[in-house]
């Protein structure tokens, strides 16, 4: 049995047991998550598909961690003229594991 959800604007197919890294949630570590913007659940060869979403179809997750992926480097110049600019950016995330798949 597997769903696949939309969270962060991303999609993802979870299962349960799963661990996944997601745009930032604001809840505390330990917290349960309900992810209700579930697209498609597959039960045993049969898909069940939401226009766009599934009613009463959700997704319990609970978080496990947030952290801030590595560093990306913005590097920005203009040959022959001495402009440079050089930026970091570290995007924040929050693990979440996976619980149950309601629907």
């Amino acid at each position: 049995m597997y769903a696949i959800i939309e969270t962060g604007g991303k999609q993802y197919r979870v299962q349960e047991g799963d661990t996944l890294f997601v745009e930032k949630i604001d809840k505390e570590e330990g917290e349960k998550v309900d992810l209700t913007k579930v697209l498609l659940i597959s039960k045993e060869g049969d898909l069940i598909v939401g226009k766009p979403y599934i009613e009463n179809a959700k997704v319990e997750a609970t978080v496990l961690e947030h952290g801030k992926a590595r560093k990306i480097v913005l590097f920005k110049y203009k040959p022959k003229k001495n402009y440079r600019k050089k930026q970091g950016h570290r995007q924040p995330y929050t693990k979440l594991k996976i619980e149950k798949i309601v629907g």
